[in-house]
C-alpha cells in the first residue's frame, strides 16, 4: 500500500472554507509556530504560565508596568479598577513578592469662601474647616473664586498653617505671581449667573474676571439657572465691565432668574498626598498629649478617598513611578522617598486621558489634556525637559502644547522607535523632538488606519504593529502597511464593540509574537479571546485566553499578564496553565484524499512529534482525532480520539472518505510537544 506525510502550511486561516483550506489550520488553541528551513513553520504547544504573585490583586487590573530603582531593586507597577465601593487597590507596587497598595486618595469639599490676601503679595490663605492638609496635598480648586483683585482656579500646591486653613501662591497664566491690588480678609466670591426669559445670553458677574470677549470661561460645577444649566467651556461673547461679562448657553432661558455657582460655596477637591510616618524620638518629645505617648509622633493629617479607576497609563521617569488614571491627573511615586501613596504632580494638567515619558530627552506627554479643568480630546502637553512640575511654555523652557487638527480624539500614544506616535480614530501622526523653540514636529503618516482601542498598539524590535477598526497594521521602513490577516472572520465578525478599550496588545519577543486579546460579542463585555501574529513567519493563530494587561519582556524577566480573575501570571515559565493542564489543540481543514470519483481507505497513522524538550523527560500524550466526509457540508464522522506517545508504533484508525480534517490535542500536564512528520498508509477503496 502506498504511503504519504501528513505535512501542514505554518499558521492558521478561518477565512477559508474547511475544504479550500486543505493542508493547513483552521482551528487553534493555545499553539504557537517556530521557524523551519523546509516547512516555513512547525507547530507546538504554547509555552504556560505561572502566578508572578501568589495572591489576587482584588479588581481587574488594566495597566502593569516594570521599572529598577536606583539600587538595582526591581517593581511591578499594577494599575487596577479599584474596589466598586469606595475605591481603593486602584495603584499597587510589588517588590520582592510584597504589595504596596500606593493608590491616590482624594477629598472633596464644598465650603463658604473664606479667603484672605494682602495687597501686592501673591500669597493667598484659605480656610476649610473640612479638611486638613498637610505639604503633600495639592488643591484643585474646582469654582473660580474673586478675591483681592485675583482669580483663582485649578490646581495649588498647599503649604499647611493650621488644622483649618493653609496658604496657596497665586499664579498668571504664564506661571509667573499674581499679586494682590487689594487687602480682604475672609472674603471672596464665586461667579454669579443671570438669565432672561427667551435668551440663550447669560451675564456672569466675577470681580476683576479679566476677560475679553473670545476668552474660554470655564464652568466645572453644574449650576441651574432660569431653566438652563451652566457647565463646561464657554466664548466669552461681550465684556459689560470688569465684574461682568456675557456667555451663550446651549438652550433658552424659560425665566429671569439669578444663582451663585455652586450654591454660593467653593468646590474643593483635595489631591491628598500621605507622606513618609515619622519616626518616633522618645519620651516627652513634642507637647504634652501629641502622638502616641511617650512616641514623640504628630498626629496624622486627614486621609482621603482612594480614587477608582477604569484605566491607567503608567511610566517612570527614573526611578520615579509616573501615573495617571484616565480622566485624571498625573501622580508621582518615588520608591525611595518613603511616601505611602503616590503624590499629584501640581502644575500637570488636571484631566488627562493618558500620559507616556518621551525619551531620550525626558518630557511626560499627556493627551487628552487641558488647559481649562475639561478634557481636549485632541490636545496634546508636555512638561519641560527634566522638570515634570513644569507645564507652562516659555521661551526659557521647553514645555508646550499641540492641537492634533484631525479626528475626534487621540486614542493613544506611545514613544516608538526614535519618535513619539498619535493615534487618533482616523489615523496616525509622529511627533519628533526638534528641539526649541517648537520642541516637537507632528507629521502624518497615514489616514484611514486610526487605533480601535485606547490599548491596541505597541512595539517590538523597532516595528509598531497595531489593531484598526476593521484591519491590523504596522509601521516600519515603508510607513503604514496594513498586515494581512487570514483569521479576521474570528476577529472581527465578534467583536464586542461596546468595550473597545479593553483591547490589550502583548507583545512576546521571545518568539516574534504580537497578541491582541479582546472581548467578543457573546462574553459579557470583558476580555476573553486572542489572536496572535508570528512576525518572523508572517502567520497567525487565535484561540481562548484572557489577559487584561501585559508587559514584555523587562527587568521581571519574561513577559507578565494579567487575568480577569484578579491573578497576575509571568509566562513562558511553564509548560502548564499556572499548575493545571494546558489544553492546547489544533484542527486542519479538509484533506483531499483523492480529486477522482473513488474513495481511499487509511489503516495505518505513524506518529512523528517532539514529546519533550530537549534534555528532558519524553512523555507527552497526544490525542489524535479524524474527521471524515464525502462532502464538505456533511457532519463528519469521528474516528478517535487515539492516544500516540513516544513508544506509539502506529495507530490503526482504519476510515474510509473522500475528506478528512485531523484534530492534534493534549491535555496533560507538565509536558510539551512539538509536530513532525506524520505518516498514514492508504489505498483506493471503492467508487464514491
Amino acid at each position: 500500500m502506498p504511503h504519504a506525510s501528513f505535512k501542514l502550511l505554518p499558521g492558521v486561516d478561518q477565512n477559508k472554507t474547511p475544504a479550500l483550506n486543505e493542508a493547513a489550520i483552521s482551528e487553534s488553541q493555545l499553539i504557537r509556530f517556530v521557524p523551519d528551513r523546509t516547512l516555513g513553520g512547525l507547530v507546538q504547544k504554547l509555552g504556560g504560565w505561572t502566578k508572578f504573585f501568589p495572591d489576587t490583586i482584588g479588581s481587574i487590573v488594566r495597566c502593569l508596568w516594570a521599572w529598577e530603582d536606583t539600587n538595582a531593586n526591581s517593581y511591578l507597577a499594577i494599575g487596577a479598577e479599584g474596589i466598586a465601593a469606595g475605591g481603593g487597590q486602584a495603584l499597587e507596587v510589588i517588590n520582592s513578592g510584597v504589595e504596596i497598595d500606593i493608590t491616590p486618595q482624594t477629598v472633596e469639599s464644598d465650603a463658604a469662601v473664606d479667603f484672605s490676601t494682602t495687597s501686592g503679595s501673591s500669597t493667598v490663605t484659605v480656610i476649610d474647616a473640612n479638611f486638613t492638609v498637610d505639604a503633600y496635598d495639592v488643591v484643585n480648586i474646582q469654582t473660580q473664586v474673586s478675591v483681592g483683585g485675583l482669580i483663582l482656579f485649578g490646581q495649588y500646591a498647599v503649604t499647611p498653617v493650621s488644622s483649618t486653613s493653609y496658604t496657596i501662591e497665586a499664579r498668571d497664566a504664564l506661571g509667573s505671581p499674581s499679586f494682590a491690588t487689594s487687602t480682604v480678609s475672609n472674603g471672596g466670591a464665586v461667579p454669579e449667573y443671570d438669565t432672561t426669559s427667551g435668551s440663550d445670553f447669560v451675564d456672569v458677574t466675577l470681580a476683576d474676571h479679566g476677560y475679553v470677549a473670545g476668552s474660554t470661561f470655564t464652568a466645572l460645577v453644574a449650576t441651574s439657572v432660569g431653566g438652563v444649566t451652566i457647565y463646561g467651556n464657554y466664548t466669552v461673547i461681550s465684556v459689560t465691565s470688569s465684574s461682568v461679562f456675557t456667555i451663550s448657553a446651549s438652550t433658552q432661558a424659560t425665566s429671569t432668574a439669578n444663582a451663585l455657582e455652586n450654591n454660593g460655596d467653593v468646590h474643593f477637591l483635595y489631591l491628598n498626598g500621605v507622606g513618609p510616618v515619622p519616626s518616633g524620638s522618645g519620651f516627652g518629645v513634642g507637647g504634652f498629649g501629641v502622638g502616641g505617648f511617650g512616641s514623640g509622633i504628630a498626629p496624622s493629617p486627614d486621609l482621603g478617598t482612594p480614587i477608582n479607576a477604569v484605566d491607567w497609563t503608567i511610566d517612570n521617569w527614573g526611578e520615579i513611578l509616573i501615573s495617571c488614571p484616565l480622566n485624571g491627573p498625573i501622580y508621582q511615586w518615588n520608591p525611595s522617598s518613603g511616601d505611602l501613596i503616590a503624590i499629584a504632580i501640581a502644575n500637570a494638567p488636571p484631566v488627562n486621558a493618558g500620559m507616556f515619558v518621551a525619551m531620550p530627552q525626558r518630557q511626560i506627554i499627556a493627551w487628552g489634556s487641558t488647559f481649562t479643568g475639561i478634557g481636549d480630546p485632541l490636545l496634546i502637553r508636555w512638561c519641560d525637559v527634566n522638570d515634570y512640575d513644569s507645564w507652562i511654555a516659555l521661551i526659557t523652557n521647553q514645555a508646550g502644547s499641540y492641537r492634533i487638527p484631525k479626528g475626534s480624539r487621540i486614542v493613544q500614544c506611545i514613544q516608538g522607535p526614535q519618535q513619539g506616535l498619535i493615534w487618533t480614530d482616523l489615523g496616525v501622526w509622529a511627533m519628533q523632538y526638534s528641539g526649541p523653540p517648537y520642541v516637537y514636529q507632528f507629521n502624518e503618516l497615514g489616514t484611514g488606519c486610526g487605533l480601535i482601542g485606547r490599548k491596541a498598539a505597541g512595539s517590538m524590535n523597532g516595528i509598531v504593529y497595531w489593531m484598526g477598526q476593521s484591519q491590523f497594521f504596522r509601521l516600519a521602513g515603508n510607513g503604514v502597511e496594513p498586515i494581512r490577516c487570514p483569521v479576521w472572520d474570528v476577529i472581527f465578525q465578534d467583536l464586542d464593540t461596546s468595550n473597545l478599550d479593553k483591547i490589550r496588545i502583548a507583545p512576546n519577543s521571545r518568539f516574534g509574537e504580537i497578541t491582541w486579546y479582546y472581548p467578543t460579542s457573546s462574553n459579557g463585555g470583558e476580555v476573553s479571546h486572542y489572536v496572535k501574529y508570528n512576525t518572523i513567519l508572517d502567520q497567525w493563530d487565535f484561540g481562548e485566553l484572557a489577559r487584561t494587561a501585559w508587559i514584555n519582556e523587562s527587568v521581571l524577566g519574561p513577559p507578565i499578564g494579567a487575568d480577569p480573575n484578579q491573578y497576575i501570571y509571568q509566562h513562558e515559565t511553564s509548560t502548564d496553565a499556572d499548575g493545571s493542564p494546558m489544553v492546547s489543540s489544533f484542527q486542519t481543514g479538509y484533506f483531499a484524499m483523492t480529486e477522482a470519483d473513488v474513495k481511499m481507505f487509511i489503516d495505518q497513522i505513524w506518529p512523528d512529534m517532539k514529546w519533550g524538550y530537549y534534555g528532558g523527560t519524553q512523555d507527552a500524550n497526544v490525542n489524535i482525532t479524524f474527521y471524515v466526509t464525502d462532502y464538505a457540508g456533511q457532519t463528519p464522522i469521528q474516528y478517535g480520539p487515539y492516544t500516540m506517545t513516544q513508544n506509539t508504533t502506529f495507530i490503526t484508525p482504519r476510515f474510509r472518505g473522500r475528506l478528512v480534517s485531523i484534530k492534534i490535542e493534549s491535555s496533560d500536564i507538565g509536558t510539551f510537544w512539538r509536530l513532525g512528520n506524520i505518516r498514514y498508509r492508504l489505498q483506493q477503496d471503492g467508487r464514491f
